[in-house]
């Protein structure tokens, strides 16, 4: 069973930066995503690569303010957040799917492993 840990949630005021990491316990997976889920509201696809050739996706409200990168050697993917606005609040998670080929990378049902969350939150 493939494990992932999420890490670098917190607190930042709007504009700031945070960096989320994720780091899985195999590399048996063909390409790891990043949801997020704000109070109230579905759990939505932010940005998916993919391991062997870097290939992105993200999601239309984080293009251009977040960038996904990966480190194959150490099993872990980045998500950089920048410019982050209060919307961007919630719980973020990691998800891991071994499905290689898929119209639309951002939605839950293809991923099999999911980490535990970490929380960030935008706010002055």
């Amino acid at each position: 069973q493939l494990q992932l840990v999420e890490s670098g949630g917190g607190l930042v005021q709007p504009g700031g930066s945070l960096r989320l990491s994720c780091a899985a316990s195999r590399s048996n997976y063909y390409a790891i995503g990043w949801f997020r889920q704000a109070p109230g509201k579905d759990r939505e696809g932010v940005s998916c690569i993919r391991r062997a050739s870097g290939i992105t996706t993200y999601a239309d409200s984080v293009k251009g303010r977040f960038a996904i990168s990966r480190d194959n050697a150490k099993n872990t993917v980045y998500l950089q957040m920048n410019s982050l606005k209060p919307e961007d609040t919630g719980v973020y998670y990691c998800a891991a799917t071994i499905l290689s080929s898929s119209r639309n990378w951002l939605i839950e049902g293809l991923y099999s492993s999911w980490g535990q969350g970490t929380q960030v939150t935008v706010s002055s």
